[in-house]
């Protein structure tokens, strides 16, 4: 029964620790070859294990730093979720949890990156004491390797009365580690969800600190400063004899001086790929930004809400599916996502667009909204569109139960989910989709208005086709005043709901999830039922728990799939 279950509800789990295995395989075994390894044997005398814990967490570096840009190729994964001969099932969902995947190699870059640089400095000390006057022994030999023309170096600081921050700022992998930290500082910073939501285009801003982080990665080791023994001369000077007659290595012929060099740069072979990779990415990006994009109608609503409707060659999209918008006349740089609110029947792509930032707010205000004067068609801003992309809300129709759950501004992805499910009842298409659960919880009666049209359609077209039973919907509001209380009370005997004008009343307060889901568990009970969200990660944090609670152990029981939308 737990395999079962992680199979089916947890294979993410098992996707997180296989990424932390390899990690883990990778840092033991770069540890274990540095602490062993005969052609670094002179150099572990100076630095002792720090060395193999520098060495072991860059191998780590490496690896994230490969891995970190992959989560974020948006036209990859929609390339991999139309692909259905490789993601299918469980390993299909684990594409809607790209940006936390992505977060975790961010958290695992921060880990290995801390334990490189404070092995660093300890090293860079170790290097300093080394050219000390207590330093004697085979230490002190060793230190003072490369004073004569025949002899190459071990120890990069040449006397213990140099400054390790000058060497930290006077070298090739001291400037690119200090540019790489903070670069790496600054978009930790910037990406949590406090500054996201205070300011996105600060966070938009800085995350493009990331070409100078790869730069500065890539030629990070090419300064070498951690050197080993050559192969020739590990030929020449056996390290397990000579180590103990370092006093003869100036004039026995079995043991001449050590020659050594840097380990060749590696950083670049690890992220090539990725960065080509997404190279090609922001190449599309570009194509699809000089292709025109025509606006065909603005609708401004009193919700704070502005609909656009618009058109572009060879436009394709799925329901669910969302796209970047950008507006050059506001910012040449910033990408922003929105859902789709339009059917892939209908002749025109939508969005609806609420002011939730400086960037949307200027969005409105240069499009005339907010009870500004509607300018000419003539007059608006130019608008580049890139996608649409794939979401988690375009498996809906692979359940034969869905039940969507929308909060707030959360309900645009699903207007389009409606629309297309209206479009194919009415051309009898045949679905494998057939029972409808839709949830919208909402504080302001006002943000009913766009979306009440649409359900109604819907609610029409479906007694019309015999199939009233399909949508279930349940509209619930959190917030409303005295007056408008007690108008609702005066109003409850109606034949349609006083907000909304649909026939099912819009209910008050929040809903009561167990219930919710003990009642579709019941009533289907040999079911897979895929549960959609869109809005706050409180609610999908109750929705997940929900979905585990009440999957049957049993296989051939009902069994709940969480998707969340994520951009």
């Amino acid at each position: 029964v737990m395999a079962f279950w992680i199979l089916n509800e947890s294979l993410s789990i098992l996707l997180g620790l296989s990424w932390l295995g390899v990690n883990l395989y990778l840092f033991i075994d770069t540890f274990s070859w540095y602490e062993e390894e005969e052609s670094f044997l002179y150099t572990r005398v100076i630095l002792g294990s720090t060395l193999a814990w520098a060495r072991a967490s860059a191998v780590c570096l490496n690896f994230n730093c490969m891995l970190i840009l992959l989560p974020i190729s948006r036209n990859l994964i929609s390339f991999m979720r139309g692909t259905s001969t490789c993601c299918r099932g469980p390993w299909r969902r684990q594409l809607d949890k790209n940006l936390k995947f992505h977060k975790l190699v961010a958290y695992g870059i921060a880990i290995n990156a801390t334990i490189h640089i404070v092995a660093h400095l300890c090293n860079l000390e170790h290097y300093r004491w080394s050219q000390s006057t207590e330093a004697e022994g085979l230490l002190a030999a060793l230190a003072k390797l490369g004073k004569t023309p025949n002899e190459s170096y071990l120890n990069p600081i040449r006397t213990f009365h140099t400054n390790t921050i000058t060497v930290l700022l006077t070298t090739i992998a001291g400037v690119t580690g200090l540019i790489i930290s903070l670069a790496f500082i600054l978009i930790m910073t910037s990406s949590t969800e406090f500054i996201r939501q205070v300011s996105y285009e600060l966070f938009w801003y800085t995350h493009h600190v990331f070409i100078i982080f790869f730069i500065s990665l890539a030629i990070h080791g090419a300064g070498r400063i951690v050197r080993g023994q050559t192969p020739e001369s590990q030929l020449l000077h056996n390290v397990t004899f000579c180590k103990d007659h370092y006093a003869q290595w100036q004039t026995a012929a079995q043991c001449p001086t050590p020659q050594f060099s840097g380990k060749e740069p590696s950083a670049w072979k690890w992220v090539l790929g990725p960065v080509v990779l997404y190279t090609c990415e922001r190449i599309i990006r570009f194509w699809r930004f000089r292709q025109e994009v025509v606006i065909t109608k603005v609708v401004s609503h009193p919700s704070g809400v502005l609909e656009l409707h618009m058109k572009k060659r060879n436009f394709k999209m799925a329901p669910g599916q969302y796209v970047l918008i950008q507006c050059p006349s506001i910012s040449w740089l910033e990408w922003h996502p929105f859902t789709l609110t339009s059917a892939p029947q209908e002749n025109f792509f939508s969005v609806h667009i609420r002011v939730a930032g400086d960037w949307t707010e200027a969005l409105c205000k240069a499009f005339g909204a907010g009870g500004q004067a509607r300018k000419e068609s003539w007059r608006l801003p130019r608008l580049a569109v890139d996608g649409p992309f794939g979401t988690a809300l375009t498996d809906v129709f692979h359940y034969p139960v869905s039940v969507c759950v929308a909060a707030g501004i959360g309900v645009t992805p699903f207007a389009s989910l409606l629309k297309s499910i209206w479009y194919k009842c009415e051309s009898h298409t045949q679905l494998k989709l057939s029972k409808v659960y839709f949830y919208w919880i909402c504080r302001d009666p006002r943000a009913f208005e766009w979306f009440a049209d649409l359900l109604l359609s819907l609610e029409t077209l479906m007694s019309e086709r015999g199939k009233a039973h399909f949508l279930s919907y349940h509209i619930f509001l959190t917030n409303w005043d005295e007056n408008q209380a007690v108008h609702i009370a005066l109003h409850w005997d109606a034949n349609t709901d006083v907000i909304t004008g649909l026939k099912q009343k819009t209910f008050y307060g929040r809903p009561d999830w167990n219930h919710e889901f003990r009642q579709m568990a019941y009533t289907h009970p040999s079911s897979n039922i895929g549960v959609f969200f869109c809005g706050p990660k409180a609610l999908s944090k109750t929705l997940q728990r929900m979905c585990r609670l009440y999957s049957s152990a049993d296989p051939r029981g009902v069994h709940f799939y969480y998707h969340k939308e994520s951009f």
